[in-house]
């Protein structure tokens, strides 16, 4: 086979053969000033991403019976990351031989975050929120992790207009998504449904009445109690059609397990995408049983072996906990992936609706020990917390 020889061809070559002594010329050239040592690109990685936090609590207020709000800042001066209205961090401490933690929904603003305060608004109910209610106070110090979470508007996925539904707490994450709209972060028009007992548990009204006024509108809803200017029962789907076009609005949905079956029964005749209604999720729970059994559980992490008793209603990470074993975790529900950990042997089940892994990670046997009950004595391998 003959090639033509072309003009183009010889001139590379001779550039080829130049390289080295050209790439030698180049560096001689160059400064002897050391490269940096820290780059703009990785420091802004660092203010976005900034892994566990070291934070001091600075303020406690009662919102409601049963629901305080907690205000944070970041002991080493620098902002909280700037994160998407809606989402979550994970709060640590020490609570007696234990190390817990328990993910909340934000308060505040992404706008707030970079002025270096963050605040959390946190219901009686649980153990260490329980504890927190009981105990934290101003000077208290704890460990934080950087924002997370999927609960949050998407322009690509959702309509313009969203419908928020909170129950009790629940009200949490709507009202950063409601200051992130008036404060012009968000374009979405926001319409919120917020049901409680009666009005003295409507957790954060001063500042949903104020927001009222830049553009939010807010439904109340009261199950036990009927007043003026406030709407009577449970959210269902006579009201929602009261307020809103249903069909073409997207729905935000946090609050308890009971209000989530509700609400699916209300929207289920208008046949709805799967991606038109979103839940936040909750932490899994122990499981209801009269006398549970108690395993041998063995946990690896880096070089060290631990040995400690994992009853099966509750889930590995809550054992790992209890036995003081800093186990990384953020969701405690499932989704993140942040827990997931090699399984080494044992018998175990998964929590019904919140197997969140990847094919990948069944098919090599790994685990979430978030959501993971024994079965009988295991062993895992647990990655190390940031």
């Amino acid at each position: 086979m003959k090639f033509k020889k072309q003009i183009f061809g010889f001139m590379d070559m001779l550039r080829f053969k130049k390289l080295v002594p050209n790439r030698r010329a180049a560096l001689a050239a160059g400064s002897a000033q050391p490269l940096p040592q820290d780059y703009r690109v990785n420091q802004q990685a660092r203010r976005l991403h900034p892994g566990m936090m070291e934070v001091e609590l600075t303020a406690v207020r009662s919102l409601c019976p049963g629901m305080k709000e907690f205000t944070f800042r970041r002991t080493d001066g620098d902002a909280f990351p700037f994160f998407r209205a809606g989402q979550y961090v994970s709060l640590q401490a020490q609570v007696g031989g234990s190390v817990v933690s328990r993910p909340y929904s934000m308060v505040s603003s992404p706008r707030q975050a970079l002025e270096n305060q963050l605040v959390l608004g946190i219901a009686d109910a649980g153990f260490f929120s329980g504890w927190l209610h009981e105990n934290a106070k101003p000077g208290d110090r704890f460990r934080m992790t950087e924002p997370s979470g999927e609960f949050h508007y998407e322009t690509l996925r959702d309509k313009k207009q969203i419908v928020c539904i909170a129950g009790g707490a629940g009200i949490t994450p709507f009202i950063s998504m409601a200051r992130s709209m008036v404060e012009g972060d968000e374009e979405y028009e926001m319409i919120l449904f917020y049901g409680a007992r009666d009005e003295a548990h409507l957790a954060y009204k001063a500042e949903l009445d104020e927001l009222t006024q830049k553009g939010l509108r807010v439904v109340y809803v009261l199950s036990d109690e009927e007043k003026p200017g406030f709407e009577h029962g449970f959210v269902t789907a006579q009201l929602l059609e009261k307020y809103v076009d249903v069909p073409n609005a997207s729905f935000f949905l946090c609050g308890p397990v009971a209000m989530y079956n509700f609400a699916d029964e209300q929207l289920a005749g208008y046949h709805l995408p799967r991606k038109a209604v979103y839940r936040d999720a909750s932490c899994c729970p122990d499981l209801a049983m009269d006398a549970p059994r108690t395993f041998r559980l063995t946990v690896h992490l880096r070089d060290q072996v631990y040995t400690l008793e994992a009853a099966e209603n509750e889930t590995l990470l809550t054992a790992m906990e209890r036995g003081g074993i800093p186990a990384p975790n953020k969701c405690r529900a499932g989704g993140c992936g942040y827990c997931h950990s090699k399984w080494l042997g044992g018998e175990f089940r998964i929590a019904e609706g919140r197997d969140g892994r990847r094919e990948a990670d069944r098919k090599f046997g790994f685990v979430h020990p978030c959501v993971t009950y024994p079965l009988s004595d295991m062993e895992i391998e647990v990655p190390v917390s940031e």
